[in-house]
Order: C-alpha cells, then structure tokens, then sequence
C-alpha cells in the first residue's frame, strides 16, 4: 500500500484535504467545511432532511454525497430515483462552480431519472416540481449561484431548527 496516501480504516484511498462548500479540496491545514460522513446508510427520510439542510446551507456537493449513499443502499425499484437526486445535487455544485455546461448535463441526466417517478414518487419526493426546476435552470444555469437555487426535495412542509 501506498503509506503516502489518505486511506480509511478499510484500506480505500480517501482524500483527507479539507473541502469548501461546494466540494472543492483547500490546501492542508486551511479551514475547511464540514464533511458529510460517507458510507451511511439512513432512513429515506432521513437521507432527504440532511441533504435539503445541506442544500439549504449552500453546499450541494455535500448533499451529493448523502444522495449517493441512499441510491448505493436503495432498494432496486428506486435506484434511479435516488441517482437522479444525486446528480441534481452535482449540477447544483456545478452551477456554483461557475460550469454551466456540466450544470446542464447533470441537471438534465438528473431530470431525466427522476421523472421516471413522476406519477407516483415515493417518501413524499417532489418529483414533477424537481423535474421542472432542474430543466430551467438547465436551460440557463448561469443565472444564479448554487446557494440561491437550492430546490425543495419533498412536498412535506419544510422544518424549523435544525434537522
């Protein structure tokens, strides 16, 4: 094994370089965002409050990674659901990353499986209102940073405090 590389308990290369909020690694030793813990298998629920409060906070990336634990751990039948979720958090970061064109591809990828579930989306997901959001801000993504474009995940009412 490489000794010079970051590596988890498990052996598996991991980067241990502190990130700012939108994904990106800083040099070691600089203030970085909190990270969102990795291979955490949640609640449906559950994986959709924390990636709408980190959605809500300006860090998209981060609610990538939450997304993309629940589409690795869904069951078969929404996979595609919870993938398309994942990307629409990755064209958000690339929309605050100032890459319009990545921002279109994902959003539209995104959009695509998501709307699979459009006519019967499971744990309340706002599936027609993501559909729509993802395709308009595809259409022109320079128009906001990813803070000011944050979408709701749920047709449940929003929370107060912290989730």
């Amino acid at each position: 094994m490489d000794a010079d590389r970051d590596r988890d308990p498990a052996g598996r290369a991991r980067n241990a370089r502190p990130r700012d909020a939108l994904g990106r690694p800083l040099p070691y030793g600089e203030a970085g965002v909190e990270r969102a813990p990795e291979g955490l298998v949640r609640a449906p629920a559950d994986a959709l409050a924390e990636a709408q409060r980190l959605l809500d906070a300006g860090r998209p990336f981060h609610a990538h990674e939450v997304l993309e634990d629940a589409w690795k751990s869904a069951p078969e039948a929404e996979r595609q659901l919870w993938r398309g979720l994942a990307q629409l958090a990755v064209g958000l970061t690339h929309v605050g990353r100032g890459n319009p064109r990545g921002a279109a591809t994902l959003l539209e990828r995104g959009a695509g499986n998501v709307a699979a579930y459009a006519a019967d989306p499971p744990h309340d997901v706002d599936a027609p209102g993501l559909v729509a959001w993802a395709r308009e801000l595809a259409a022109d993504p320079d128009r906001a940073g990813a803070g000011d474009v944050a979408p709701r995940l749920t047709t449940a009412p929003a929370t107060s405090g912290p989730v």
